[in-house]
């Protein structure tokens, strides 16, 4: 599992500008099962997504084709790791400690 943060690097004003091409990005990696999970922070300079992918490589590639990304309005953070203990409404996403 991984947690996208995303770091705002331009005003808002530009951010709203592009917003609506996001939320379709968004809807997108929804509607895959990528995404499990996404808002904006408080304050806002920036959003989180929660994510599943086979690894890591496929996370960074999404991320590259988020609207932010490629306006370069947003930088992300990427952190994976192992959703060993999870509420039961996401059963299906517990992990496994490697052996």
């Amino acid at each position: 599992m991984f947690v996208l943060e995303l770091t705002y690097t331009a005003p808002l004003d530009r951010i709203d500008a592009v917003l609506p091409r996001h939320v379709e990005w968004l809807k997108e990696h929804y509607e895959a099962g990528t995404f499990l999970a996404s808002g904006r922070k408080e304050p806002r300079d920036g959003g989180v997504i929660i994510a599943v992918a086979p690894d890591r490589s496929v996370v960074e590639e999404i991320v590259r084709t988020d609207p932010f990304s490629l306006a370069g309005l947003a930088e992300y953070t990427v952190t994976e790791f192992l959703a060993t203990t999870t509420a039961p409404a996401l059963d299906a996403y517990r992990q496994q400690l490697p052996a």
